[in-house]
């Protein structure tokens, strides 16, 4: 059983193709489906044309943002197994039920269709930024990302909920999410897709969002592992000792430029433990309130589930939780 959310602002001329792709795609298959659309505060038909076609359409007064969009869908969806995609016709929507089998049936908590071909690459313009956010998401994973932002994706709905303060509103929603998924021990896979022009123009404005999203990725870093991005920063300034004090060698015929070196590689040291230092102290900080967070949800499956009854064998009763919580967060 699949939710597929489709967020759409003005988006008029694709959005019945791209429900009724949806729809024979997991007809087909036999998957049991919804289909919600949300209608971003369009200006146009949009809403009335999608419930036309059949969908569900949660209509916002006003644009609220890419991913708020997905939220609401998400959260008024009735499966626990979430498919995304876009309206405008640049997703190959038939790909969401491979999608599908690889979280329903092959383990995995999230697939995500990597895009591929010449439309995905666009303009020099934003590879760049691109390969910046996929490098930075890598490195505070430890994993291989194929694709950080891709829209096309099937994932556990309980992801969103119960990360659903650090995913972002805006288009940086897919890439929060993945972020929230790896950073979390989520079992992630990509399936290779391809990319299509879109129908209709363009919402996104690239200056404005690539800064936002560099915000809130270094966002997620800091909240879900801080300390990686900490020796990010106590590493540049060893290096920057490091070639502060070859400097001071190279020019120590020259005194005062020497001396000045050598301040500049001294500082930069300072700096670099005390950087670490800090990012030890934020480590701690994020284990404490982990701890906080991981005694919530284990009270709310024990409420969920057992609600009419007394703890099964093996199970915790809400005062051994709340004791256990409290020793561990007390020992550390």
């Amino acid at each position: 059983m699949l939710s597929v959310v489709i967020p759409a602002l003005n988006e008029e001329a694709a959005i019945a193709d791209t429900v009724r792709r949806v729809r024979a795609a997991l007809e087909g298959d036999g998957v049991v489906h919804e289909i919600i659309v949300v209608n971003d505060g369009s200006t146009d038909n949009t809403g009335k044309v999608a419930r036309r076609c059949g969908a569900q359409v949660i209509d916002h007064p006003a644009p609220g943002g890419y991913g708020l969009a997905l939220k609401a869908g998400i959260l008024t969806s009735k499966y626990d197994l979430i498919a995304i995609t876009d309206a405008d016709g640049t997703y190959p929507c038939e790909r969401i039920r491979e999608l599908y089998r690889l979280v329903a049936t092959d383990g995995f908590d999230m697939a995500v269709g990597a895009r591929t071909g010449a439309e995905y690459k666009g303009s020099y313009v934003k590879m760049p930024a691109r390969r910046v956010f996929v490098w930075l998401s890598e490195y505070a994973t430890g994993r291989k990302i194929d694709d950080i932002n891709s829209g096309l994706r099937v994932f556990r709905k309980d992801i969103v909920t119960r990360y659903m303060a650090t995913i972002s509103d805006g288009f940086s929603f897919t890439t929060t999410i993945t972020l929230a998924a790896m950073l979390n021990g989520y079992f992630v896979t990509y399936l290779p897709i391809g990319y299509h022009k879109r129908v209709g123009k363009s919402h996104v404005r690239y200056l404005r969002d690539t800064l936002r999203s560099l915000q809130i990725i270094v966002e997620n870093i800091l909240y879900y592992n801080p300390l990686k991005l900490f020796l990010l920063a106590a590493t540049a300034l060893v290096l920057l000792a490091s070639v502060a004090i070859g400097g001071a060698v190279l020019v120590r015929f020259h005194e005062t430029w020497a001396l000045g070196l050598l301040i500049l590689a001294a500082l930069s040291i300072v700096g670099a433990v005390g950087v670490g230092a800090v990012g030890l102290v934020a480590v701690m900080f994020r284990r404490v309130a982990g701890s906080q967070g991981e005694l919530y949800w284990r009270r709310r499956r024990l409420v969920n589930s057992r609600a009419d009854g007394p703890p099964a064998d093996g199970e915790l009763a809400p005062s051994e939780i709340e004791n256990g919580a409290d020793a561990n967060v007390s020992s550390m």
